[in-house]
């Protein structure tokens, strides 16, 4: 749980794939458990077996979609999967994935994670030209172009919508005969290939791999699409178009990933660490005790309190058993679902000044909320640390936020949210701080949610001049009769 991203945010989606297994859906089934963390409002497989490829999906977590029996029944070597929150499109089952198309090169399945930011304009032509669009998915466009390309072998129709479609993308399809992976020419999101024996698995987490017991062979390079299929032409990579300037979203690091998955050879339960060391040396603070707000920022909590020195606590309890806050229609539900969810240890805070590590502040009304909690349970005072810059910018590559007037770092300076949520102090990683702490230089990975330098230019958005170097983003009360 995180103050931005799980109570106001609606995140990425999860994609997995196996090839060459005969229990292809239930690995499936196994790696969207693992993948459940990356979306939780509706669930989908697609098995290819005997010439043909059936699919099914529903709204809701894996376990409750799904049971073990009935997935071992499904027959075929190869299936996808998908876990889904709503990036573009509405929340209803009608775009639920994977998506099932039909069309001159065969029946496909396809299950995407990102966003194409010139989905709009291509679903447009596409109307124009004759096209019925079923879902308000932007993936069902990557569909339709693929269908419209004119060419026999789906290889080459996919890398002709692919080469038309600019974003950030993760993207599996299963035909009746063989797997396909790609991913954008930035790298933006995710996706990796693994092995397990003789079979072939694709994920959007490594930690996806280990729940089947395979092993990573590599991540999917950006700007590649991968075919795997029988006999001789197996596993065959093919370029959609040059690799762009590396741009691997920063908040899988911060925040998307488990802390046991590896990106890009980094393991984030270290990464996550080592923020909270930095922000440990760039902002320290007298206090009692540290505490991470459950569970993204747990990581980042040891960090900062072995930096520190200081006795790393549990002082905020999670009720693993409700669903995540943010689907609550309005704020207040939220917030009630905030306090059924956390619960303070007051034996553990009660008469203690303490330090709150959380990976993000959105709109400020969760922070305020679980510092309000603290302050009940007792806690003389609380310090806030934050593991990323200030979140001032949307995100146009799979991440809801579409606007800028949501966004409380927007609108307000450091003092000001500080003041707003109610804590005794607070600091932000700075950008700096963020890419070293991931080992990537500035320009290899995407910081645009932080400075609106977007990798992928986006249809109607100015491009801001990145804030890269070394800037303190921390607030304290202003002094007695300043």
């Amino acid at each position: 749980m995180r103050d931005g991203l799980i109570a106001e945010l609606r995140e990425e989606c999860g994609v997995f794939g196996v090839y060459g297994h005969p229990k292809a859906a239930l690995l499936t089934y196994f790696g969207l458990f693992a993948l459940q963390h990356r979306g939780q409002e509706s669930a989908g497989i697609a098995v290819a077996g005997g010439g043909q490829l059936t699919c099914r999906k529903s709204m809701g977590l894996v376990g409750e979609i799904f049971t073990r029996p009935e997935v071992e029944g499904w027959q075929g070597p190869a299936a996808i999967g998908h876990v889904r929150y709503p990036t573009f499109g509405s929340s209803n089952l009608n775009n639920a994935q994977p998506l099932v198309v039909r069309a001159r090169t065969g029946t496909i399945a396809l299950a995407h994670n990102g966003e194409l930011v010139n989905a709009p304009g291509l679903r447009a032509e596409l109307e124009s030209q004759g096209a019925v669009f079923q879902t308000g998915s932007d993936s069902e466009v990557v569909a339709h172009l693929a269908a419209q390309s004119g060419h026999e072998k789906l290889e080459d129709a996919l890398l002709d919508a692919l080469r038309r479609a600019s974003g950030g993308y993760a993207l599996a399809v299963l035909s009746e005969d063989a797997l396909y992976a790609a991913r954008d020419p930035n790298g933006i999101r995710p996706l990796s290939i693994g092995r397990l024996g003789d079979a072939w698995l694709v994920a959007s987490e490594s930690c996806a791999f280990d729940s089947v017991g395979a092993t990573m062979v590599r991540d999917v390079h950006p700007g590649e699409l991968v075919r795997i299929g029988p006999g001789d032409e197996g596993f065959r990579s093919f370029q959609v178009s040059p690799a762009g300037r590396p741009a691997l979203c920063s908040f899988e690091y911060i925040y998307f990933a488990r802390p046991d998955s590896d990106v890009q050879g980094r393991n984030v339960h270290l990464v996550r660490k080592e923020l909270g060391r930095r922000l440990a040396r760039d902002y320290p603070v007298d206090a009692d005790l540290v505490i991470g707000v459950p569970d993204s920022s747990v990581s980042a909590a040891i960090g900062y309190a072995e930096e520190a020195g200081l006795p790393n606590e549990i002082g905020l309890v999670k009720n693993r058993y409700i669903g995540r806050t943010f689907i609550q229609p309005t704020q207040e539900g939220r917030e009630a679902a905030v306090q059924v969810k956390l619960n303070p240890l007051k034996q553990v805070v009660d008469g203690q000044r303490v330090v709150l590590v959380d990976d993000s502040i959105v709109r400020g009304t969760t922070s305020r909320h679980i510092v309000r909690l603290l302050r009940q349970a007792g806690a003389r005072e609380v310090h806030l640390r934050i593991t990323s810059p200030p979140y001032r910018c949307p995100c146009f590559y799979g991440i809801d936020t579409s606007t800028s007037a949501e966004l409380i770092a927007s609108n307000k300076d450091v003092p000001a949210i500080r003041k707003a949520v109610g804590a005794d102090s607070l600091a932000y990683q700075t950008i700096e701080g963020l890419t070293e702490s991931l080992g990537y230089r500035p320009d290899e990975v995407c910081l645009a949610c932080f400075c609106g330098d977007y990798p992928v230019r986006v249809p109607g958005q100015e491009p801001r001049r990145p804030l890269t170097r070394q800037q303190s983003w921390a607030a304290r009360p202003p002094a007695a009769g300043s």
